[in-house]
C-alpha cells in the first residue's frame, strides 16, 4: 500500500528529535496475556486498564504494569492476594521481558550457559543487552503428532523457524518471525482449507503429500514513537480488539496483513488507528497478482472509574482499484460521514466495547457492533435482513469458588444474518478469503466456556468447551446470509423473516481437554484430548463425530488451535 508506506517514511523522518522510548509487542498466543488478566481483575481499580483491549500487547506497557502491581502486592499483601504461583507467574512475566525491567534481574541469568554465549538468561537463546542496543533472538521448534477417529492419516504439525526482537537506543523497536510449516489437520480442518483456499491464521499454502499442507508465515515490523505518547508502527502481522475469547470487531484468527498503526496514549484515553492493505476474495490461478482492497478502523478506550473501561470502535472497508482513498486518512473523523460524502461505496461499521472489573474475582466485558439496522424495523420485529449486529457478553472469574489459580470464563456471541457482508465483494469484512472478525462469519449464535488451572508453577490445565449453531444457506443455494463473502443481493429471497440460526441449521460441540508441562523457560511439553460432533439438521450425511488425540512439544510459539 505506496500510501501507507509513504506516510510512515515521512513520519519516521521528520520526528527523530520527538522520539522517545519505544518497545516491541509480545508474541501472538503469549501466556502473559492471561497473567496480566489475573493480575488486573486481582487489582480490581487499576488506572491503567484500557491498554490490554488492545492485543498484541506492548511489552513496555505490560512490564509497566506488571511491576506496579508486584510493588502493591509486597507493600500491601491485603490489596492483591497473590498466591506463590502468581508470585512464580510474575517473575517469569518480567523474566521475558527484560529489556523494560527496572528492578533486579539477577535470577534471570543461566547458571550454565551453552558455549558461553547461548542462553546467558533463561529465556533466550542469544541475548544482547547493552545500554544503547537490545536483541534477543529465539527459536521455533512445534512438533505435534496426532489421531483422528474414524480417519487413517495420522495428523501432524511440524514448525521450524526463529523469532526476534530489539531496541535500537530505547527509540527504535523491531520485530520479525519466519516459521516453515508442515500439517495435517484434523479432516474438519481439510475441508475449511478447501472452503476458503486459505490455511486458517496464514492463508497461502502449497499441497503436501496426502491431506497435508504446506506453508511459510512471516512477520515482522518496525516502531517508533512521533510523540511523547504517540507510538508508531509499521509491518506486516495481526491486530485484536477486545476482552474476550472471540472478538466481533478485530480478530487474530485470520492471516497477516500490511498495516500501520497509531496509538496515542495519554490520561485515561488510548486511541488506536489502524490504516491496513487487505485483500479481497479470490481465486489463485498461477503466479499472478493479487488485487488489493483497504481497510481503515478507529478505536477509542477510556477508563471511566478505575474499575470500569468503555471502548468505541469504527472500522470501513473499502477499495479504489489497488488505490487508497484519502479521505480515510484522517485519524479523527467519524467514517460513516466520509463513506457518506464520497457517495457511499463503502463498508462502515461501529461498536462499543467495555470491561469491569468487579470485587477483585470478576471482570465482566462485551461487545455490540453495529453495521446497518433501522430501529423502527427492529422494533417491528419482521426480521429484516438489512438489521445487522453483533452481540458479545463474557465473564471472568479468578480464584473460582476459592480454589488457587483456578480461572474460569464464560461467553456468549450473536450475529445476524448478512453481518459483515456488502453489497459489493471488495467490502465485505474479510482479509485473504478468510473472516477478519469471527470465524464463523454470521448468522451464529456461540457459547463458549474455557477453565484454567494451574496446580503447579510449570503446569497447565485448560479445559475449554464451544457450542455454536449456524444458519446455512440451502441445497439449492438461496441466501440466509451466513457467509460474509456473498452479496446479500446473490439469491436473497425476500426482505424479511431472517433470524439468527435461519437456513439449513448446523450445530457443532467442540470440546477439550489439554495438559501442558513447562520443563524450561518457553519449552512446552502438550497433550490433548479434543471431542468434536458437528450436524445439519435433516440431513444424515453431514454427520461428523471426531474424537482427537495429540501430543507434542513447542519451543517459544502458541497451542496450534482447531477451535472451530
Amino acid at each position: 500500500m505506496q500510501i501507507i508506506k509513504s506516510l510512515c517514511k515521512l513520519l519516521f523522518f521528520i520526528s527523530p528529535a520527538a522520539v522517545m522510548a519505544q518497545s516491541a509487542n509480545l508474541t501472538q498466543g503469549d501466556k502473559i496475556f492471561h497473567f496480566i488478566d489475573r493480575f488486573e481483575i486481582k487489582y480490581g481499580h487499576n488506572t491503567d486498564i484500557n491498554f490490554s483491549t488492545i492485543k498484541p500487547l506492548n511489552r513496555k506497557y505490560v512490564v509497566q504494569e506488571a511491576e506496579f502491581f508486584d510493588s502493591v502486592a509486597r507493600a500491601n499483601p491485603a490489596a492483591i492476594k497473590f498466591s506463590r504461583i502468581d508470585q512464580f507467574n510474575m517473575r517469569r512475566l518480567l523474566m521475558n521481558n527484560t529489556e523494560w525491567v527496572t528492578g533486579s534481574k539477577e535470577d534471570f541469568k543461566s547458571e550454565r550457559p551453552i558455549l558461553k554465549y547461548f542462553y546467558r538468561s533463561k529465556p533466550n537463546l542469544l541475548e544482547v543487552n547493552e545500554k544503547d542496543f537490545f536483541l534477543a533472538i529465539n527459536p521455533v521448534l512445534n512438533l505435534q503428532y496426532g489421531s483422528q477417529s474414524g480417519n487413517d492419516d495420522a495428523m501432524f504439525l511440524n514448525t521450524r523457524g526463529a523469532t526476534m526482537r530489539g531496541l535500537i537506543a530505547r527509540k527504535i523497536a523491531f520485530a520479525a518471525s519466519l516459521t516453515d510449516n508442515q500439517e495435517r489437520g484434523p479432516s474438519y480442518f481439510f475441508d475449511k482449507v478447501n472452503n476458503l483456499r486459505a490455511v486458517p491464521g496464514v492463508g497461502f499454502y502449497k499441497n503436501f503429500k496426502r491431506r497435508a499442507f504446506d506453508y511459510f508465515d512471516a512477520r515482522g515490523y518496525v516502531a517508533f514513537n512521533a510523540a511523547k505518547y504517540v507510538d508508531i508502527q509499521f509491518g506486516f502481522d495481526k491486530n485484536f480488539i477486545g476482552n474476550g475469547y472471540r472478538s466481533l470487531f478485530l480478530s487474530d484468527w485470520g492471516n497477516s496483513y500490511l498495516f500501520l498503526k497509531l496509538n496515542t496514549k495519554i490520561w485515561k484515553f488510548n486511541y488506536q488507528n489502524i490504516f491496513a492493505e487487505v485483500m479481497p476474495q479470490f481465486v489463485k490461478q498461477g503466479d499472478s497478482l493479487l488485487d488489493r482492497k483497504y481497510m481503515a478502523t478507529h478505536h477509542l478506550s477510556v477508563n471511566v472509574t478505575k474499575w470500569l473501561n468503555i471502548g468505541l470502535f469504527e472500522t470501513v472497508m473499502f477499495g479504489r482499484k489497488n488505490n487508497f482513498d484519502f479521505q480515510y486518512l484522517n485519524p479523527i473523523i467519524f467514517y460513516r460521514h466520509i463513506e457518506g460524502m464520497v457517495g457511499s461505496p463503502d463498508n462502515a461499521l461501529a461498536g462499543i466495547d467495555f470491561k469491569a472489573n468487579v470485587a477483585q474475582r470478576l471482570q465482566f466485558y462485551g461487545q455490540l457492533l453495529l453495521d446497518e439496522f433501522k430501529l423502527s424495523q427492529i422494533r417491528a420485529n419482521t426480521g429484516w435482513w438489512a438489521n445487522k449486529w453483533g452481540l458479545q457478553l463474557g465473564a471472568k472469574y479468578t480464584d473460582a469458588f476459592g480454589v488457587a489459580n483456578l480461572d474460569v470464563q464464560v461467553e456468549s456471541n450473536r450475529v445476524r444474518p448478512f453481518t459483515y457482508s456488502h453489497n459489493n465483494i471488495i467490502s465485505n469484512v474479510t482479509h485473504y478469503n478468510q473472516p477478519l472478525a469471527h470465524p464463523l462469519g454470521a448468522n451464529f449464535q456461540e457459547f463458549i466456556g474455557i477453565i484454567r488451572y494451574q496446580p503447579a508453577p510449570r503446569w497447565y490445565v485448560h479445559a475449554r468447551v464451544i457450542y455454536y449453531n449456524q444458519g446455512l444457506d440451502s441445497l439449492n443455494g438461496r441466501n440466509y446470509g451466513g457467509n460474509p463473502f456473498r452479496l446479500p443481493t446473490d439469491q436473497r429471497i425476500g426482505d424479511f423473516g431472517y433470524n439468527i440460526g435461519s437456513g439449513r441449521k448446523a450445530t457443532c460441540l467442540n470440546a477439550l481437554l489439554a495438559l501442558t508441562y513447562e520443563p524450561w523457560e518457553n519449552i512446552n511439553i502438550d497433550l490433548s484430548l479434543q471431542q468434536r460432533n458437528y450436524s445439519i439438521a435433516n440431513d444424515a450425511a453431514s454427520k461428523n463425530n471426531s474424537t482427537l488425540i495429540t501430543a507434542g512439544v513447542r519451543m517459544n510459539i502458541f497451542r496450534r488451535e482447531y477451535d472451530f
